[in-house]
């Protein structure tokens, strides 16, 4: 099995902390965006650093951080995305997403929609 495949499909779950900087501050848990437009990049990067720690030290699972604290409506399914091929998440996500073994939990990845911890599943 080819890794170089272009059609190749991975499938991963994440955390997402939006942040002032996040093109959409509103989430699921803040449609608001109050507290989103009051958080800096800074904040959401140390919120999200403390949780991949209780997550890699088993204190608590990727899943339940997800449902959680996580801004993505994915939070919903213990931060799932499902299924995806290149080209259909935005370049730093799909980059760090690839780059990472099944199982593995990405270090903090900005994207245009705020700041991600990724698990890549499949």
């Amino acid at each position: 099995m080819s890794s170089s495949s272009s059609s190749e499909k991975v499938r991963a779950s994440h955390i997402l902390i939006k942040h002032q900087g996040s093109r959409r501050k509103a989430s699921w848990k803040d449609p608001e965006g109050r507290v989103i437009s009051a958080t800096t990049r800074d904040d959401a990067v140390s919120q999200l650093k403390d949780l991949r720690v209780d997550i890699v030290s088993g204190k608590t699972s990727f899943s339940d951080v997800a449902s959680r604290y996580s801004d993505c409506s994915s939070a919903k399914r213990g931060g799932d995305l499902g299924s995806f091929g290149k080209g259909q998440m935005q370049k730093p996500f799909e980059e760090a997403t690839y780059a990472l073994k099944v199982g593995e939990i990405s270090d903090i990845v900005d994207t245009d929609s705020g700041v991600h911890v990724i698990m890549r599943t499949g």
